[in-house]
């Protein structure tokens, strides 16, 4: 039986609240985002094995990096674009060695030679999945006007009926875009400033924060929320769903979109099977793979010859012309990123 997305999602949502892991082959410990456990995207690997890996999830690259400092191990990590730097730098990952990838050549240069992800000719983190964070919007009660504009989520109208995913990266870049911004690299003091006031009016608006993909669509679902600063699977995976609001997604606002890419990192001192963890990563790399990511669940993928053909046909372009115009998630100085995430804890705390 195929499994729906959205249902997953709502199932590790509770799991991760009740502090519980998915426990597996012991072999291979993964800590990852909630859904990522969904079996259609390491086939390969559950085929040789019997078993998929165990699984601990986090719902922010900042709390997972702050799990592991204190001293939680796992084999693989799953952090994004604008984090693997900070990893690297922590000395918590460790170089991947592509020649025992069989599947390395299917990965798209362009993502593998990303910032952060390959540094002087070492392979830090491998690409895997990308997207967007956007404007989403239930279209039966909500119009393309007001929907136009990342000004939407600040307006009074709508207080209650918004909801932002629980992320710093993602909230920062709705406040950059939303006053102007779009590469956080190059924003000084002012524009911070500029971008949190922005932020703190939206949470006047906002009913609740979500912690994935699937709470955000439970939410739309529900109707208590009519706006959403979310990733490409929630209108996506709603689409399976019936009797569910016309729901968009609108890359195309007059300030535009955020952009990523993630990807799987080894850590350090992994307490799991080395070999286990080259054969999940390959598996990731499998085509079918790929298509599952793009079919099911609405990402795009780093295996360049599935997006070539299924991504092309779902309507996706190259990451080039796809990040075009948006504020790309890719490493900030520490010291912004710093102030970002304490910012944030801030804005939600109401002050």
């Amino acid at each position: 039986m195929k499994l729906n997305p959205i249902n997953f999602f709502a199932f590790v949502f509770s799991l991760f609240f009740a502090n519980i892991s998915l426990a597996a082959d012991s072999d291979l410990i993964v800590f990852d985002w909630g859904g990522y456990e969904d079996p259609g995207f390491f086939g390969a690997y559950v085929e040789k094995y019997g078993d998929s890996p165990t699984y601990s999830f986090f719902s922010d690259e900042e709390e997972a990096f702050q799990k592991v400092r204190a001293g939680f191990r796992a084999d693989l990590g799953h952090p994004c674009s604008q984090s693997v730097v900070k990893w690297r730098n922590a000395d918590i990952i460790v170089p991947i060695d592509t020649s025992r990838l069989k599947n390395w050549n299917k990965v798209d240069p362009g993502f593998a030679g990303m910032e952060g992800f390959q540094v002087d000719g070492v392979q830090w983190a491998l690409p895997i999945d990308w997207g967007a964070t956007a404007l989403t919007y239930n279209a039966d009660e909500v119009s393309a006007e007001d929907a136009s504009s990342l000004q939407a989520f600040a307006d009074p109208k709508f207080k209650g009926r918004v909801s932002l995913i629980d992320n710093v990266d993602d909230a920062y870049a709705l406040g950059f875009l939303a006053v102007g911004v779009k590469d956080w690299t190059k924003a000084t003091d002012e524009d911070f400033k500029k971008a949190s006031d922005f932020l703190r009016k939206v949470h006047k608006n906002v009913r609740q924060y979500h912690a994935d993909g699937g709470e955000g669509s439970a939410l739309m679902m529900s109707g208590e929320i009519l706006l959403e600063w979310t990733w490409n699977e929630v209108a996506f995976t709603m689409g399976f769903e019936e009797n569910a609001p016309k729901v968009v997604f609108n890359r195309d606002t007059k300030e535009g979109s955020s952009t990523w890419v993630c990807g799987y990192t080894m850590m350090k001192d992994a307490p799991g099977s080395e070999e286990k963890a080259y054969d999940f990563l390959d598996a990731w790399l499998e085509d079918d793979s790929a298509a599952y990511m793009l079919n099911e669940w609405g990402y795009g993928h780093t295996n360049k010859d599935v997006m070539a053909t299924v991504g092309k046909e779902n309507g996706w372009a190259p990451l080039e012309s796809y990040t075009e115009g948006s504020l790309f998630q890719k490493p900030s100085a520490p010291e912004l990123r710093e102030k970002m995430i304490k910012e944030f804890e801030l804005i939600k705390s109401g002050f």
